[in-house]
Parts: C-alpha cells; structure tokens; sequence
C-alpha cells in the first residue's frame, strides 16, 4: 500500500482505521499498568493480524487517572517510513493532541508511556526527548529479538540508568508472558521481519 503524496516534500503518518476506532472505544480510565498494558499488547496483536504492521504498539496515559491519551502501533510497512515505529506514532500523536513537544512540560498531568517491550536504540532516544515521566515495559531481555528476529539496535547497556538520569520512572516486565505470546504469534505466522540489511 503507498501513501504517494502530490507534494514529495512532505510526508505524514497516521493509524490505522481499526486502531483510530479501537482507541474511540477505550475506557475513560485503564487504572493500574497491569490494565494499561493489556491494552497496548491488544494493539500490538490487532496490528500484525490485520496486515497493518508490525507487533508492536504503545500507550501513553494519565499516569494518576488512567485516562489514555492515545494507543499508537507500528506503521512501517504500511508508509515505507522506518522511523513509523508505535513509539514514534504514539508520542507524536499524543503530543499533538496535548498540543506540546514537551509530555513532561509545566501544568500538565504526569504522563506514563506503557511499550510492549523496551524502545529499540532509535525509540528510546525519542522516550527522552518526549518529556515522558515514566516508561512502564512489558520486559528487556533478549526474548524479543530471539522470538522474532527483529533487530533493536544498540540500546545503551546503561540505559536504565540514563531514564533515572533524567527523572523517567521505570516498571519492567509488567505482562512479559503475554507480550511474548504475541511475539511468538507473530513468529509463526511467517510475516515479513522488516529489517534493513539484512543478511
């Protein structure tokens, strides 16, 4: 599916149908992580089934109230774009619907952002300049890239340190087993592992 635009100068992504609608119907709070969570691993499942991208998806919430600011999932494929990952979409989004560049900014709520596993070198750099005040993860081992063949890049072996640096909260393996389950799904089904060189 191409996204040509008359303009070659531009571009612009959006999500998916199914994704805009799914997020229309999400509750006016998802309460704990554990609720957050399963929402974002929904997405990500959702997303692969439906042919619209890759497994993965993000949240950004209230973190005091629950309330989703929006449910974002990766849209690679779909734009040709590779920066298109959930996170990408889902901060960029939030961001324009906050009407902010900084999530962490004076006056606003604090702003958790829920992944179904730990951003990819490029994602994590865009957590920290979002402005995000906490980062809740499905996990951050190696059981990603093992399962699906996805490559994550050289995320920094400091970079729990480098979130406290910088005021980010950070709960991990909040749903690993169900995160994973999508992962070995996705796995299964044989789709495309859109990785650049590779091989």
């Amino acid at each position: 599916m191409s996204h040509s635009h008359e303009n070659p100068y531009e571009f612009s992504l959006a999500l998916p149908d199914w994704a805009i609608e799914e997020n229309q119907r999400l509750p006016s709070s998802l309460p704990t992580p554990e609720a957050r969570m399963a929402e974002v691993i929904r997405f990500s499942r959702l997303n692969f089934e439906r042919g619209t991208g890759g497994p993965f998806a993000a949240g950004v919430f209230e973190k005091a109230t629950g309330k989703p600011v929006v449910i974002g999932v990766n849209r690679v494929m779909a734009y040709q774009i590779s920066s298109a990952h959930a996170e990408v979409m889902t901060l960029s989004i939030a961001q324009q619907i906050v009407g902010t560049y900084d999530l962490g900014g004076p006056g606003l709520p604090e702003f958790e952002f829920v992944v179904n596993w730990r951003p990819c070198a490029m994602c994590f750099g865009a957590t920290l300049w979002s402005g995000i005040r906490s980062l809740v993860i499905a996990g951050s081992g190696p059981e990603l890239e093992q399962i699906t063949g996805f490559d994550e890049g050289p995320v920094t072996p400091t970079w729990e340190i480098e979130l406290a640096r910088r005021g980010i909260a950070l709960q991990n393996n909040v749903l690993k087993e169900e995160a994973m389950a999508v992962y070995l799904a996705f796995a299964n089904s044989g789709r495309f592992v859109y990785n650049a060189r590779q091989g």
